[in-house]
């Protein structure tokens, strides 16, 4: 029987974590005719976790970086979660752990496109967090970007990748033109000995449980869940739900 598990905003978790400043961070597509953006995360004004319950911690390059967890904020306006980072950053909260078979999704819209940032950055679902809060911390994430490319990315506690910098596809919405509004709907499903990202109801990418877990990678794909985001990126999450199979 499937069970859903809708995490209210009051009660719910959001990993939100994003690239590294300068220089350009792993999970940042180059532009094949560009060379590497020096682009550095900044500090938000009146920063930090303004709803009840959640935690956080900004990514290890951040932090040698000289940027701390006030740098980012995650705030709530209407029913939505409202992220704005700085430093790459993850948010979760103890009542968001999923195990077993299940599915993970949320809606991310951009309100304008690259407006924090000159060049895109991702945004998307994490799961099997575990050890969070610490320097140990692992999980695993799919985000999309606005320019239609997707990355699958994790932490173990060292960044291993997945897909590169990123992959196009067709299924990954495009924003019309920088300062455009872009949404995506991510999931990631764990079932059996797979794992597979879905972006806008179509799988993007799947792999077997052996290729994200082990070591240096997740301890398990049990764990905290939530989402990740790019450094200088601002977007609403809507409809974070967790599915038992």
């Amino acid at each position: 029987m499937t069970r859903v598990h809708s995490i209210p905003v009051f009660a719910g978790i959001l990993m939100v974590v994003g690239c590294a400043s300068s220089p350009r961070a792993a999970d940042t597509p180059p532009a094949a005719d560009a060379a590497p953006s020096q682009e550095v995360s900044q500090k938000v004004v009146g920063g930090g976790i303004m709803v009840a319950g959640w935690s956080g911690q900004i990514d290890a390059k951040e932090t040698a970086a000289g940027q701390v967890l006030a740098n980012s904020k995650l705030d709530q306006m209407g029913s939505a979660l409202h992220v704005t980072t700085g430093p790459a950053v993850v948010y979760w909260n103890t009542a968001g752990k999923a195990t077993g078979n299940y599915t993970v999704q949320a809606t991310f819209t951009e309100p304008k496109f690259m407006a924090l940032n000159d060049h895109p950055h991702p945004y998307g679902i994490a799961i099997g967090g575990n050890d969070m809060g610490t320097d140990k911390q692992s999980y695993l994430y799919c985000a999309a970007y606005g320019t239609g490319n997707f990355i699958v990315r994790g932490f173990g506690p060292a960044s291993f990748q997945l897909n590169g910098r990123g992959t196009p596809h067709e299924a990954v919405h495009k924003a019309t033109a920088k300062g455009e509004p872009v949404t995506n709907r991510i999931a990631i499903t764990v079932k059996g000995d797979k794992v597979s990202c879905a972006i806008n109801g179509t799988t993007v990418a799947e792999y077997d449980k052996a290729a994200v877990v082990g070591e240096g990678k997740l301890k398990s794909t049990d764990g905290m869940y939530g989402m990740r985001f790019g450094h200088n990126t601002e977007a609403m999450v809507s409809g974070l739900t967790m599915v038992k199979q």
